[in-house]
């Protein structure tokens, strides 16, 4: 999805010649709000906000709800109050997903050469693809075309040279539209552009950047490149000079490896108990865990994330010791991170917890130095949530979950719970 500042001026006709574009970003508009709308014609042409809407987050927006300011990761109440008669619907993740991976099928059907990027987005390249089925603007076209007609959502398309600018055409061609940004026409479709257009630059490198006069990718590309790593270090002010010069030498990658799978919850109340929110805590390990073994993936780093009722966020991270796909072992880790933190006296609001780090679990050899002792119990705890995860696929996740265990208990292979019945050991 695509929420980088756009520029009125780069919104125009940059020419006709796709010799060398071959890069397309096709990304869904307000997708999950287009999901919604498919099954809930009635709202068309209404503000509708996709979240939980006492406590939650926005999700997705109309843009007809954009036009108030709405916008998504900003609290739901903050949304309502730029908007306050717009219609929250709860969002419906398996309905997302299932269409989400229908439409990256057809994208396959294209070219092999499909890289997906979250959700709603890919890059596409399409060079072995123009001789089948012609230009890159008549294939971006022929794929709109299917989308709509097949799922009933519009998607916007960039085309271009490379990925970065191909993403900015996209994020210019929005809603259900297309832009061609030619080889030629690139470093003059990038001059039209706010900093803060550019990949890499948030809220404190664009501050950074204006401390030195520079708010226009025109004066960062014509900044000298010891100026700029003065300005915002070594690294990424020679990158950020590259991008200004429309130079991203990165491929299309195919296929799609999550880097990070996590989950999180906003509790309906602020809570003060700790006791509760590390119960929740297990819960969201439990998610987390059973989502790894699925994609046959273990993980090297878990993170928490907790925001406090002053809606302030931070995170803490542990590298393990070895790799593991095990809700308990995940959940110790989160449980001590986080009881180290400094909440500053205040109640939790929200909490998460992701795996980080994540390796395919095929390809790990198994290596035990002389001074490693082999612990049976690691093997017994996976071995119990594997049969967790073969109950949950028949009978549904709610049918079974891990049980809560005291933290001096870690002893114990395994503990679980049956939905309304006794523990299991």
């Amino acid at each position: 999805m695509s929420r980088g500042p756009r520029s009125a001026e780069a919104f125009r006709d940059w020419g006709s010649d796709e010799s060398r574009t071959s890069v397309l970003h096709v990304d869904m508009d307000a997708f999950f709000a287009s999901c919604e709308l498919v099954r809930r014609p009635e709202l068309r042409g209404r503000p509708v906000i996709v979240g939980g809407r006492d406590r939650g987050v926005v999700l997705a927006a109309t843009y007809e709800a954009r036009a108030f300011g709405v916008r998504s990761a900003m609290s739901m109440a903050a949304g309502l109050r730029l908007c306050p008669q717009a219609v929250v619907v709860p969002p419906d993740h398996t309905l997302y997903h299932e269409v989400s991976e229908s439409v990256m099928a057809l994208l396959a059907t294209i070219t092999p050469l499909v890289e997906r990027i979250s959700v709603d987005e890919a890059f596409l390249d399409v060079s072995g693809a123009r001789r089948r089925l012609g230009s890159p603007t008549e294939i971006g076209a022929r794929l709109r075309e299917r989308v709509l007609a097949e799922h009933g959502i519009t998607c916007s398309v960039g085309v271009a040279q490379n990925k970065f600018v191909a993403k900015l055409a996209s994020t210019h061609a929005k809603p259900d539209g297309m832009m061609l940004v030619p080889a030629d026409a690139t470093v003059r479709f990038l001059r039209t552009l706010p900093v803060g257009a550019l990949w890499g630059v948030g809220e404190k490198t664009e501050a950074a950047l204006a401390r030195w006069g520079i708010t226009t990718v025109a004066q960062l590309a014509d900044t000298d490149v010891p100026s700029l790593q003065a300005a915002v270090g070594s690294v990424s002010g020679a990158h950020l000079h590259d991008l200004a010069w429309g130079r991203d030498p990165r491929p299309v990658v195919p296929g799609h490896e999550e880097r990070s799978i996590g989950a999180e919850t906003t509790f309906e109340r602020d809570l003060w108990d700790l006791r509760a929110v590390e119960q929740r805590v297990l819960e969201l390990a439990d998610r987390v865990a059973a989502r790894l073994r699925h994609q046959g993936v273990v993980a090297r780093t878990v993170s928490i994330k907790v925001r406090t009722s002053d809606f302030r966020t931070f995170t803490r991270s542990r590298t393990l010791d070895g790799p593991t796909d095990v809700a308990r072992e995940i959940f110790l880790v989160a449980s001590d991170l986080l009881g180290a933190a400094d909440l500053r006296g205040l109640p939790v609001r929200l909490v998460g917890v992701r795996a980080e780090n994540l390796q395919v679990r095929a390809g790990i050899a198994e290596q035990v130095t002389l001074d490693e002792a082999v612990d049976p119990r690691q093997e017994a705890r996976r071995e119990a949530e594997l049969a967790l995860d073969a109950v949950r696929e028949r009978f549904g996740r709610s049918s079974i979950s891990l049980g809560a265990a005291s933290r001096r208990g870690r002893g114990s292979p395994s503990s679980t719970t049956v939905a309304g019945g006794a523990g299991l050991s």
